[in-house]
């Protein structure tokens, strides 16, 4: 029986979360409309047309699973989920603007219609994607209608840990709108989209830039202005079509100890018409890897090693699952893997919205970014045979039993990889990319790994995380849980163990399940859990950075559901740890790590 479990924030209403949903691309004239809250829903079969009624209220963006949406039942795959609101046209009579429909997310295939005339669909749970309403907008009132399917865990497509019935390592599905929707003014013609690439070697910024609404771009011009502290450092201007590029003065590097941000302005001009403007943010930082003398590789940042460690990150919660109560949670997060020193996150296949990244900015954290899964998951048995039996995830007959066999999915998650890779690339926190996880949906995944680079040479890649290693991208990348931590035989690549740990303690009353549980070694107590927890750092990490380990990523942050071996408990009521003992010993790594490493480059 699932117990009633609640994190201590509630949503803001009649607006949960209604802060700007993309700090990095803020129209100073504030002109934007935040359109969570209270919408009709229904459920009717998959082939069923619109609904001539709706059966309640679902409170948007929590997803139809969550106890917060006010509805918190399961969408099956034979279903479809229908949303309605009105809105109020934010367009004076004449005004030569458009009206921007934006979703964070939507899981996972949705259609859209304003006032019935249909402004097409997406494909795909964790991104953003726009419409343009003003061809259909009305005076006043305005009708918007959103359907739609999600199979979870009985399709193909990129899901994460989604299942129809959560167990072990599985967790509860979510379906429909999970993060904010908002409607924005923008001029006729406008920035759609930054790309901004910094050089700290070279102590600079390019920026580039894609338009909405301009048949040519050839008299347009761009002005770009870097600050801080609100003092202009820097500044240049050209056409958009080309590349703009700051030098910035006696630059500040990004780092955790240091986690120094630009602020940036950007005009867009046809002569001495200003069309649009944006603001945004930057950082200089660089993440490589450094050879020491032994020839064992060690992450960089900045041209210096530096000793990784933090948490695995599911970003689930008991009352909102993937979606958090309120910015206060979303945050309360992330500020205590700061807390306890950490200085990492691997963000667990999940893309969450661009303000969790922001504030991972802002603090000074490093990020791994996974790609959500798809692809069908046997079970750990088959995986176990095949890496006894030597198979490869790239074989034919694996290819198929896992799901991606079929060119169009492969196609898919492609896609869907490159836009998560271009809606997050501007983040400074993000060091790495992770495409696939322990074989989940693998498929040629060396391959996989040197496209993933093309598309972003600043940053590295895991191409693999855990099983079925290929010898691509930037990591040696290994899960140890049930044996005592060892380095591999190494090669070209730096060696890291990207999960480890899981150490689990019950805290009654604060569990998802008082019935289940799931972890990977058991304490009775807080006393013995620190106990075992030190001696991992102390006794299995610490030896093996010798042997060229250079990043650990510790499972995790918060129990999740009936896993509990979170730092925290799932509700974050509770710290199984203290959290000033996990600082001294955090740190006390770290320094290790990174004074070892610089010793040796």
């Amino acid at each position: 029986m699932t117990a009633p479990l609640r994190t201590p924030w509630t949503p803001s209403l009649p607006c949960p979360l209604p802060e700007h949903p993309r700090p990095q691309m803020v129209r100073p004239d504030g002109r934007w409309l935040n359109l969570n809250g209270l919408w009709d829903y229904a459920l009717l079969p998959a082939e069923s047309p619109a609904p001539q009624a709706y059966a309640g209220k679902i409170l948007v963006p929590f997803p139809l699973e969550s106890l917060l949406s006010g509805v918190q039942t399961a969408l099956r795959p034979d279903q479809r989920l229908w949303y309605r609101r009105f809105f109020e046209n934010p367009l004076a009579g004449g005004e030569p603007s458009r009206l921007l429909l934006h979703f964070g997310a939507v899981d996972y295939a949705c259609e859209v219609w304003l006032n019935g005339i249909s402004l097409g669909g997406h494909v795909g749970g964790y991104l953003p994607f726009t419409f343009d309403l003003t061809p259909a907008l009305r005076p006043g009132e305005n009708e918007l209608v959103v359907a739609v399917l999600d199979p979870t865990d009985a399709g193909l497509q990129q899901r994460g840990k989604q299942v129809l019935r959560p167990r072990s390592i599985w967790y509860t599905a979510v379906s429909g709108i999970w993060q904010t929707v908002w409607l924005e003014v923008v001029p006729q013609i406008s920035i759609e989209r930054l790309k901004l690439t910094p050089n700290l070697d070279e102590a600079s910024l390019t920026v580039e830039v894609e338009l909405r609404g301009a048949a040519s771009a050839e008299s347009l011009q761009l002005w770009a202005e870097a600050s801080s502290g609100g003092q202009p450092v820097a500044s240049a201007s050209g056409p958009t079509a080309g590349r703009l590029q700051l030098e910035i003065p006696a630059p500040r590097p990004w780092s955790p100890a240091d986690p120094h941000l630009y602020d940036l302005r950007l005009r867009l001009l046809q002569g001495h018409t200003l069309l649009d403007e944006v603001t945004s943010y930057f950082a200089l930082r660089k993440f490589s890897l450094l050879p020491d003398r032994d020839g064992h590789l060690r992450f960089a940042l900045n041209n210096e090693p530096l000793f990784l460690y933090g948490p695995l990150d599911q970003g689930y919660f008991p009352d909102g699952l993937y979606t958090p109560p309120g910015e206060e949670a979303m945050l309360f997060d992330i500020e205590y893997t700061r807390r306890i020193g950490c200085n990492f996150i691997r963000k667990h296949v999940k893309v969450e919205p661009l303000r969790w990244y922001y504030h991972c900015d802002r603090l000074g954290l490093i990020v791994w970014q996974d790609m959500p899964n798809g692809g069908r998951i046997d079970g750990d048995v088959t995986a176990f045979l095949a890496l006894t039996f030597g198979l490869r995830r790239d074989d034919t007959r694996h290819l198929k039993r896992f799901g991606r066999a079929e060119q169009e999915n492969r196609d898919r998650y492609r896609a869907e990889l490159k836009e998560m890779i271009d809606h997050l690339y501007n983040a400074p926190c993000i060091a790495a990319w992770v495409p696939f996880n322990e074989s989940w949906g693998q498929f040629h995944a060396r391959e996989i790994a040197g496209w993933v680079k093309a598309c972003d040479p600043t940053r590295l890649v895991d191409h693999a995380s855990g099983w079925f290693d290929q010898g691509g991208g930037d990591f040696l990348s290994r899960h140890i849980y049930f044996t005592r931590l060892k380095a591999p035989k190494p090669d070209r690549r730096a060696f890291v163990i990207s999960e480890t740990g899981g150490y689990s303690l019950k805290i009654p009353g604060h569990v998802w399940d008082e019935e289940r549980k799931f972890g990977y070694r058991f304490y009775p107590d807080s006393a013995s859990l620190t106990a075992a927890y030190r001696d991992l750092l102390e006794n299995e990490i610490r030896p093996l950075i010798g042997r060229g380990l250079t990043a650990v990523v510790y499972t995790q942050t918060t129990d999740v559901e009936i896993e509990i071996n979170g730092y925290l408990t799932y509700d974050r009521q509770v710290e199984k740890m203290d959290a000033e003992t996990l600082r001294r010993l955090h740190t006390v790594l770290i320094e290790y790590g990174g004074s070892f490493a610089k010793q040796n480059v």
